[in-house]
């Protein structure tokens, strides 16, 4: 036979919400047992419907449960509502609350100012490097390099005028000294 155990109590009929207590740690585990061995016939008869009630109740409230879970994808399904549909309403009101939040304001907020700071140190490194780009190209050894291939170009058969821009006197620079090299076509005839 299943003894049951019982906490001591002082009243044995006080219904589902009673409040027994739990032995704490370390109290005497066994005088409680001894409790429960001197609970007579009527006591134990008692308890054991009282524990056959809660365990009906209990599966009667699975029951309801999950019928009401049942009615509600019911009304769901006639709403049209879905589980994607339910997921973004959830997900959207979940941002709104975050947005909501002091700490997320006070974080965008840094962000947007440190965005702002960068974006005047990448402003003015740009700054800083046109300017010495511009440095170079005043630069006397700049000069002289560009007087160089221009007097280089004007050399090679260049009836362009003097000036241009740097690329420009590039490309024609190495186009002739491309075409100085080929043969020309009356000596490939001759040679024939």
């Amino acid at each position: 036979m299943i003894k049951l155990l019982r906490w001591p109590s002082r009243n044995v009929h006080a219904g589902l919400l009673r409040t027994d207590p739990v032995p704490e740690e370390g109290e005497d585990v066994a005088a409680t047992i001894s409790t429960t061995e001197t609970l007579s016939e009527e006591e134990q008869e008692e308890l054991r419907r009282e524990l056959a009630k809660v365990e009906e109740e209990i599966q009667t409230l699975s029951q309801v449960l999950a019928a009401k879970e049942k009615h509600l994808a019911e009304i769901k399904r006639k709403l049209g509502i879905n589980s994607l549909q339910e997921l973004k309403q959830n997900l959207a009101k979940g941002w709104q609350d975050v947005t909501a939040t002091s700490a997320y304001k006070k974080t965008s907020e840094t962000l947007s100012q440190a965005g702002q700071k960068a974006s005047a140190a990448f402003s003015s490194v740009g700054s800083v490097i046109t300017k010495k780009l511009e440095d170079v190209k005043n630069s006397p050894t700049f000069k002289s390099f560009e007087e160089k291939v221009e007097n280089l170009k004007s050399k090679v058969g260049g009836t362009k005028p003097a000036g241009g821009d740097f690329g420009e006197v590039l490309n024609s620079t190495a186009n002739a000294s491309a075409t100085a090299t080929e043969p020309l076509p009356e000596q490939t005839q001759e040679t024939l």
